[in-house]
């Protein structure tokens, strides 16, 4: 009897959450730019009578759900263009296609900025930051080469590696800890010039997204950050074209229709002219007795992208990057060739099977490769590196109703490794000899999330991700809980908290402490376990006013599994590399404080970074005894701010400081003398405990101004500025030196070694910079 209650009541909640759902009408569309045809991320959007609203995803799709209303009124609003309402019936589902027009009045920004403010403080996501082409175009930028990555290193809890290095290190992380991806390809190596440029050319990208903490569950593979940057879709209205000419490099980006409002294309691409200058000089100096050619140096980039839509509820979307740099120096006996760079390609479709499901299929390829060949008199040498990916994944976004929203997906990648491939010998084959390993593994992820809303002031995310590695007879399985939390105190405050473990089967080998092309990526094995972290974060956002948001986070990260390696390793042509690696654990917690501005006359923001970091457990390094790494920065501080003028003047500054970075210093050296003893030689045998010394504080000024001017053929800019305005000689690396003194010995004047210095030095004083930019 007791079973046939329960049953009835099961089946009478089941017919009345059926009813209820089906009570329920929705509205769903897509959001576009009037003028390019280019989807919008993150647009808000409202219905008033509901009382709710929602923003649009990463395809420029959104949803809603609520009850039945004869006259609802409609809001849409996204920073940059004019809000857009409408009056609508929305009685039974309905699609509301909207396409917004770019709004030139700041005036008009104030109310849709307000509305972001809002939309950001009642979204559960936490830890991320975006940056924008245009801000990072007005911000003064190293030899006027505008970088997204150096851009997001003036976001708190993000931080160089060293000065002008586009590598990151994020909340503790090391720098392969960062899941960069280019339309949702990865990007396994994004420098250009050993480090001091990004593989991003600015004019091709539409959104940058950074998560430091609180990962959605779609994402895994590595453990501080994801950096997921989205290509424009190309004007689908007209032709168009940017470009710009700088000291070092120029770009030009073509966009336009295949089928207006159908289909379109975009074609960017840049390039260095370095080497152009210095084969010149090296040809006018050819003659010349004991000239020292320079090197030839060039990189060059190409991002193309084209979509169909093939229906209402279908799109395309294939797009490809491109990318090399390139290093020779010849000189008589002696030819020396360097090569890298990376390749990637996206094949993406979007359906939409109703008003509350939406679906996004991608299949990617990635490929990033170095090859240095050295060729002498009569013997040549040849190393290679490489790491290719294939990947495909699936997502699902479902909105059952106003208080879900759904996404679960898939994914599967193919890994396969070069690792040190080695060919060396005489040309007369009477030399020869050679190493490499060449792993592969298989990497799969399974997910779904719920971001489940209670009410107008409690929201919850939560979500799961199972991942697993297969590498020939060992796998590994992890299960990755997320979770995220948000109440609001008031319209203007809200607090947040939030929890993920990451997982990262592939490592990078590397002991620099920047980003070299020569890194090379390793799977986890038998004996390489894949490294795990744990972080939680707090904090809260407050909107000060119309047109400022204070954020304050603290977090603690949890690493474990991580990998260092023995003092003196050898990693180079070493098929037993894995014998060269240590194990241990890591921790790093601390605060981060941002007030940021996005009205007015005057943007920008102020960024505040407290940290610490610590790296333990190694039995082969100090004995296990806990260390800082290198990339232990205690403080960081950043300062951007942008003013415009009027119409034709914009004047930007930044200031950054940060504690030194630590470094690895000898704690003393031998010496020797040949027989004669008219030789002394000196070497190095130990440098102790890890990373003791701290090098200086950096500081830095930088500042730019732009002159707008308009054409009958479009608009173009000059662009002025300069890095480094009081020229501080910042510490780039040590390096110790013996310093000798003048001894008379049986009247012969002799030198001796008289201490050890140690010698800085500097890389960049200030460094003035213009660049033209033109958009027709």
């Amino acid at each position: 009897m007791n079973h046939i209650r329960v049953g009835h009541f099961l089946a009478i909640i089941f017919i009345f959450f059926t009813h209820y759902l089906n009570a329920q009408v929705s509205l769903s569309g897509t959001v576009t730019d009037a003028a390019s045809g280019e989807t919008l991320i993150g647009t808000a959007i409202e219905v008033l009578e509901w009382n709710t609203g929602t923003l649009t995803n990463e395809y420029g799709f959104y949803t809603l759900s609520g009850p039945s209303v004869e006259n609802a009124t409609i809001v849409i609003s996204y920073i940059g263009y004019k809000p857009y309402s409408i009056k609508l019936n929305l009685s039974k589902n309905e699609r509301l296609d909207v396409k917004l027009n770019p709004d030139s009045e700041q005036l008009e920004e104030v109310v849709v900025t307000a509305n972001s403010y809002k939309d950001r403080i009642n979204s559960t996501e936490m830890s991320t930051t975006s940056v924008t082409p245009l801000e990072a175009k007005k911000i003064p930028a190293l030899l006027g080469e505008v970088d997204i990555i150096k851009t997001l290193q003036l976001k708190p809890g993000i931080s160089s590696g060293s000065e002008g290095n586009s590598g990151i290190f994020v909340r503790g992380g090391n720098q392969d800890q960062n899941l960069i991806v280019l339309d949702e390809a990865i990007v396994y190596n994004a420098s250009h010039l050993f480090g001091f440029f990004s593989v991003f050319n600015s004019d091709a990208i539409k959104d940058v997204k950074v998560y430091k903490g609180g990962f959605p569950s779609q994402y895994g593979g590595r453990l501080s950050s994801v950096i997921d940057v989205k290509l424009k879709e190309g004007n689908n209205q007209k032709f168009s074209g940017t470009g710009g000419i700088g000291l070092i490099s120029s770009r030009l980006t073509l966009e336009g229709p295949i089928q207006k409002e159908k289909s379109s294309f975009i074609v960017s691409g840049r390039r260095t002219y370095v080497d152009l200058i210095t084969n010149g000089i090296n040809s006018a100096n050819k003659n010349k007795e004991n000239y020292n050619q320079i090197p030839a140096y060039h990189f060059y980039d190409l991002n193309t992208k084209i979509n169909f839509e093939l229906g209402k509820k279908d799109r395309l979307f294939m797009s490809g990057y491109f990318g090399r740099d390139a290093f020779a120096f010849t000189n008589g006996n002696f030819d020396f060739n360097f090569y890298w760079g990376n390749a990637t390609g996206t094949a993406r479709w979007n359906h939409i099977f109703n008003d509350k499901l939406f679906s996004n299929t991608t299949f990617t390829y990635s490929d990033y490769k170095y090859n240095i060949n050295n060729k002498l008199t009569g013997f040549s040498f040849d190393l290679k590196s490489r790491i290719q990916d294939a990947n495909i994944k699936s997502d699902f976004y479902y909105s059952p109703n106003s208080q879900h929203l759904i996404r679960a997906g898939f994914s599967a990648t193919h890994h396969k490794f070069t690792v040190g491939r080695l060919q060396a010998g005489s040309d007369d084959g009477t030399i020869k000899f050679g190493s490499g390993l060449y792993p592969e593994g298989a990497e799969l992820g399974l997910y779904a999330m719920d971001d489940y809303s209670f009410d107008q002031n409690l929201k919850i995310n939560w979500g799961i991700r199972l991942s697993s590695f297969i590498h020939k007879d060992k796998t590994y399985f992890n299960f990755e809980p997320r979770a995220g939390a948000k109440y609001s105190l008031n319209e203007r405050v809200s607090l947040k908290a939030s929890y993920a473990k990451m997982v990262q089967y592939i490592h990078l080998i590397s002991n620099s402490g920047v980003t070299l092309p020569t890194d090379i990526w390793y799977p986890s094995t038998q004996n390489v376990a894949p490294e795990i972290s744990h972080q939680v974060a707090a904090g809260y956002n407050y909107i000060l006013g119309d047109g400022y948001l204070l954020g304050h986070e603290f977090y603690y990260k949890w690493l474990k599994n991580q990998i260092d390696f023995k003092d003196n390793a050898r990693l180079f042509a070493n098929d037993n590399v894995e014998e060269e690696f240590a194990f241990g654990d890591g921790y790093s917690y601390g605060t981060e404080v941002e007030l940021e501005k996005n009205t007015g006359k005057l943007t920008g923001w102020i960024g505040y970074t407290l940290a610490l970091v610590k790296r333990g457990n190694f039995p082969n390094i100090m004995s296990g005894r806990y260390f800082s790494p290198r990339y232990d920065r205690r403080h960081n501080l950043t300062v951007v701010a942008m003013y415009q003028l009027n119409k034709k003047w914009n004047l930007s500054a930044t200031f950054v400081y940060g504690s030194g970075d630590l470094t690895w210093l000898p704690i003393g050296k031998f010496s020797f003398q040949d027989i004669d003893g008219t030789q002394i030689n000196f070497i190095t045998p130990s440098y102790g405990d890890r990373n003791t010394f701290r090098m200086p504080s950096y500081n830095r000024l930088d500042i730019g101004f732009v002159r707008t001017f308009k054409h009958r053929w479009g608009e173009s800019d000059l662009t002025f500025s300069a890095y480094n305005v009081y020229n501080r000689r910042n510490v780039y690396f040590y390096y110790t030196d013996i310093e000798f003194k003048d001894i008379m010995q049986g009247g012969v004047t002799i030198q001796v070694p008289s201490k050890v210095a140690l010698k800085q030095v500097s890389l960049f004083p200030i460094i003035p910079s213009i660049t033209w930019n033109f958009k027709f």
